[in-house]
């Protein structure tokens, strides 16, 4: 797929203008794949995000915005047809700045988040926002009760890199249909995926001024005046569990609405009566992307009856897998998004053999891309469930493969993690499948090869994978304030 040239908005979107920094300041986009400076991104300041907040206070307060459900829906049919005129640009900016395979962009990275927005753009119209109770009786008086949803108010939106155009767009989507008022801050390691939302938001929508606010930066602390300032009424974070927890602190001095989607450390259960031969080969996925996903799976349970047998298997599947240039089809493995995280996966790879575990494949960086932050794809053998590989969320092409003794043995495994995002269960037999599932404390999972992931689907998880869920109605309501109203029934 040959890519479209780069032309990429470079300015942040403040109050409906599209400006530099306060300070004139500017910082490098680097493509993760070549080590290339992509060209530069206005860096925002402390007084832009403050100039942002302002903005979108006063847009909910001063505007009709909040009351006015058409026009949420026209602003978001506007933008959709903008994204979809201009997607292969937007293809052009996720793969050389994510880093994102190319032949992924159609579904997780562009096509599909695009197809996603109309989902908004109706909500915004058919939901349900006020509705009569059933009638009480106080003191022998008959109440009229009415249950009202209202959008919670301004809204602090942090992204992370991984997948950059859905995220901003499952962040600013359900939000403004919702009728609340935005501040984004984007990823640095991707800003241009946030900032072209900017363009087209100011060129081809009748948002009102303020309504969305896009500031990038290269310094992580501007985006936490989302949490801590006081005008702000919400703040929805996806990332690292270290960094929502600092989120959730922050947010917690002004008593804010938080959603957090975190990390995931997500265990596949094949149990003993599963097809071997169809269900293991397609555990390579794990490396897709370069393994820069929180719901991947990246611990493979296998039955000790049949574990030598499944590692076989499992092996030659990596062994087989493409990686590399994701401007080639043919790979659906890139490089992880930099230097930075290249080195904490390496770091990883270490820790895994000092602790004991078997390395069968990979194991470090590869010799034949010199340029580039690539890792192996890496399979571990033999990996004690209490090990800091199988513990902690890696974030690279790793998968950690442990022997279990039963049914009952593999579900505790699973759920013997801080984390509870996703999963899969294989058997031949669905309700097999369906009953182990049923024990796991995570908030999707895929049983047999089934696909769970749409926009009407609510996603989020247990523990220390977050609070809260994205998208659905369910996510939706997330944005929403709720308020009854009482007044006596006149005869």
């Amino acid at each position: 797929m040959a890519l479209a040239e780069l032309a990429p908005e470079t300015r942040n979107l403040i109050d409906g203008e599209l400006v530099p920094a306060s300070n004139g300041a500017e910082f490098e986009n680097v493509n993760p794949a070549t080590e290339e400076v992509l060209g530069t991104q206005a860096d925002g300041t402390k007084e832009d995000v403050d100039r942002a907040i302002g903005a979108a206070r006063r847009a909910f307060d001063e505007t009709g915005w909040s009351q006015d459900h058409a026009l949420r829906a026209r602003c978001l049919r506007q933008l959709h047809e903008a994204l979809e005129r201009d997607v292969e640009q937007l293809r052009a900016i996720v793969v050389r700045e994510a880093g994102a395979p190319v032949t992924l962009t159609p579904w997780m990275h562009v096509d599909k988040p695009i197809a996603m927005v109309p989902y908004w753009a109706d909500l915004a119209e058919r939901f349900d926002y006020e509705r009569e109770m059933t009638e009480i009786d106080f003191m022998g008086t008959p109440m009229r009760r009415l249950l009202r949803r209202e959008p919670v108010g301004v809204l602090g939106a942090i992204t992370p890199w991984n997948v950059p155009l859905y995220l901003n767009l499952a962040k600013i989507g359900p939000a403004l249909a919702a009728g609340c008022t935005v501040v984004l801050k984007p990823a640095p390691d991707t800003p241009w995926s946030g900032s072209y939302l900017g363009k087209l938001a100011a060129e081809c929508t009748d948002l009102p001024p303020g309504v969305l606010n896009i500031v990038n930066a290269s310094d992580h602390l501007v985006g936490e005046m989302l949490s801590t300032d006081p005008r702000v009424d919400a703040v929805s974070f996806t990332g690292s569990t270290a960094t929502g927890r600092r989120v959730a602190a922050c947010a917690a001095e002004t008593v804010k609405n938080v959603f957090l989607e975190l990390g995931g450390k997500s265990a596949t259960v094949v149990l003993d009566d599963a097809e071997f031969e169809k269900v293991l080969p397609g555990q390579a996925m794990t490396c897709v992307h370069g393994g820069q996903g929180c719901a991947i799976t990246t611990r493979l349970l296998l039955p000790r009856s049949r574990y030598e047998e499944g590692l076989a298997i499992v092996q030659a599947a990596f062994e087989g897998w493409s990686y590399g240039d994701p401007t080639n089809p043919a790979n659906l493995q890139g490089p992880q998004i930099s230097r930075r995280q290249q080195q904490r996966v390496l770091g990883y790879l270490e820790k895994g053999r000092a602790e004991g575990a078997r390395v069968l494949v990979g194991g470090g960086a590869p010799d034949h891309l010199p340029k580039g932050f690539y890792v192996e794809p890496t399979l571990f053998a033999d990996v004690d469930p209490k090990s800091t590989i199988a513990q902690e969320e890696i974030f690279g092409p790793v998968l950690c493969v442990t022997p279990y003794e039963d049914d009952d043995d593999a579900v505790r495994i699973a759920n013997d993690s801080i984390y509870g995002l996703s999963g899969a269960v294989a058997s031949s037999d669905d309700e097999r499948a369906l009953s182990v599932a049923r024990r796991i404390r995570t908030g999707t999972l895929a049983l047999n090869g089934g696909q769970w992931f749409d926009v009407d689907t609510p996603f989020g998880g247990y523990r220390q994978s977050g609070l809260g869920r994205e998208n659905g109605e369910m996510g939706f309501e997330e944005l929403l304030e709720t308020k009854v109203m009482a007044l006596p029934v006149r005869s």
